[in-house]
């Protein structure tokens, strides 16, 4: 026993194609088109005939009454098929082509008619309103069938109306002409139909070219698959059009840019404000993985442009892996300042036990002192001038770091700092960032100083650091606050740019400034004004010192609290 596979069921439904459908949908909108406008050209169009038929049949009509010889033998004869009315009727139907003119008398009676055995009989429609004076257009059935009649009163020479004439034109020759002019309407309604048909295939390649010759369902797919991806990866998108006007933020970005939804349709500097990130996003600086700082954040930004003039800008937050690379240069720095002082205590063990050994003892208590003294004076210059705990450990452990490098690291007599910081980190970010950078620069210098200075006026601080440094060329002066901006090499585990870049953010979301200019003597002169850095007032005047700054000996305390390098 053998059996066959069922048919395949037949699914009659749209192409899936877009060319396909676009074209098909096409096609039918142009032949709709066209049969309506056919439609609508032939529906008045019998209505036109049927009017000018009528008008015409009353135009005999007149120009019939008006022969007076008509009415005269009206009123003088006898209806009879070879009467004179009869020969001058017959005389205008066959002139004017009508179906029929028929003359009657004031009680109906033909005078004349197509059929000559008809004379003499009453007419078949009724002629009141013509016999009373009246002019009349219509379409009626008579004895020679449907036709577009006309009638009008005849009247003698006195005006008296002594009957009526009524003119028909066969219906029959008005259909015809109205089947007569459906050829040239189709030829018509075809041309247009070709003409749409090239069109809608024209266009259909157009739309099969944008897009890729996709369907409908792939192209819905894709949308969907592309928010979903926009809005669930863990990178910032903008895309921009030709124009250079955001078309597009996905969820990221408008966390990492700090920016909503109202961002789009407008440009970069218009959402985000004048800066480096507007200008990377807007192509101005080019280049791959561009640093950009946008408030607490730092970015890395990458920038494709598009075949349609536009471009797509992808945004990755590098701020936790630029917080720990700051840890881990903390952590160095910690490591350095602890390896120096490791270094300076072994040179001053093996001094005391020299002193020991030629029994030298009263000197080596000396010694001790003084070690002692120094360590403990150092301590005490910068907890009295600077009451923040944070601040006066970093600077600490900066002096220590500074020795092991050969910098002298100075802090102003002038500095006074009170213990009533809105932000003591955001400050100690802020001096950590321009201390490193000064050593870096005066490191290798001849008589290579560093020196801090921290005054507090009401509640604003400025912070000025100096260094013996090569100092900033005028021309480079705004561009070191730039974010990624750096003379220095790039170290392994992070990019360089980022530490004044911060120090401008934060002296600016205080309200504050950062300024570099040239320092008495050569090299830089860092200032960094924070109008709102301290709580409340003051109550002690503000204390006069000496110019002279006083030098920071090696300390043993260190840093402890985060800091920021400058790169």
């Amino acid at each position: 026993m053998s059996s066959t596979p069922p048919a395949r069921r037949l699914r009659l439904g749209l192409p899936r194609r877009v060319f396909s459908q676009v074209l098909l949908m096409q096609l039918a909108i142009a032949a709709g088109v066209a049969v309506l406008a056919t439609g609508l050209f032939l529906a008045p169009l019998g209505d036109q005939l049927d009017d000018q038929a009528m008008r015409r049949a009353l135009a005999i009509a007149q120009t019939t009454a008006q022969q007076p010889r008509v009415a005269e033998e009206l009123r003088t004869t006898r209806p009879a098929p070879d009467g004179p009315v009869q020969r001058e009727t017959e005389r205008i139907r066959k002139a004017t082509k009508a179906e029929y003119v028929v003359v009657m008398d004031r009680q109906g009676v033909r005078w004349s008619h197509t059929d000559p055995e008809r004379i003499g009989e009453v007419v078949s429609t009724d002629p009141g309103q013509a016999l009373a004076g009246r002019e009349v257009m219509e379409i009626d059935d008579g004895t020679l069938g449907r036709s577009a009649r006309g009638k009008v009163p005849l009247r003698a020479g006195d005006g008296s109306v002594v009957g009526a004439v009524s003119v028909g034109i066969a219906y029959d020759s008005v259909r015809a002409r109205l089947v007569h002019a459906i050829p040239g309407l189709f030829a018509y309604a075809g041309g247009a139909l070709a003409v749409g048909a090239l069109a809608a295939w024209l266009i259909s390649r157009r739309v099969q070219r944008q897009t890729r010759d996709l369907a409908f369902s792939d192209i819905a797919g894709l949308l969907a698959e592309r928010e979903a991806m926009l809005h669930g990866i863990r990178e910032g998108v903008v895309a921009l059009d030709h124009g250079g006007l955001v078309r597009l933020l996905n969820d990221e970005a408008q966390r990492l840019l700090g920016v909503g939804a109202e961002a789009v349709g407008r440009s970069p500097e218009e959402a985000l404000g004048p800066g480096r990130t507007a200008d990377v996003l807007a192509g101005r600086v080019t280049g791959t993985d561009l640093l950009t700082v946008r408030g607490q954040r730092v970015l890395v930004a990458n920038r494709m442009p598009t075949d349609d003039g536009g471009a797509v800008a992808t945004l990755r937050d590098r701020t936790e892996l630029e917080q720990l690379g700051r840890e881990l240069d903390s952590t160095r720095g910690l490591i350095d300042a602890l390896r120096a002082q490791d270094h300076e205590h072994a040179n001053r063990m093996h001094t005391l036990l020299g002193l020991l050994e030629l029994e030298m003892y009263d000197d080596a208590v000396e010694y001790v002192g003084e070690v002692v003294g120094d360590h403990r004076v150092t301590a005490e210059q910068i907890t009295e001038r600077i009451q923040d705990p944070l601040l006066a450990a970093l600077l600490v452990g900066k002096a220590t770091v500074a020795a092991e490098r050969g910098v002298a690291l100075w802090v102003s007599d002038r500095t006074r700092l009170p213990d009533r910081l809105v932000d003591p980190r955001g400050l100690v970010t802020v001096v950590g960032n321009l201390v490193d950078n000064a050593l870096d620069a005066a490191a290798g210098s001849p008589h290579a100083r560093v020196e801090v200075e921290l005054r507090a006026q009401g509640r604003a601080v400025t912070l000025t650091v100096r260094d013996t440094g090569p100092g900033v060329p005028a021309e480079h002066r705004e561009s070191v606050f730039t974010a990624g901006w750096s003379t220095k090499e790039r170290p392994a585990h992070r990019q360089r740019g980022i530490g004044l870049s911060l120090v401008r953010r934060l002296a600016e979301r205080q309200g504050g400034s950062a300024t570099v200019e040239t320092a008495y003597g050569g090299g830089a002169e860092f200032v960094v004004v924070l109008p709102e850095a301290l709580t409340g007032t003051d109550p002690e005047p503000a204390l006069t010192a000496p110019a002279t700054p006083a030098p920071m000996s090696t300390a043993t305390a260190t840093a402890t609290a985060p800091e920021e390098e400058v790169r």
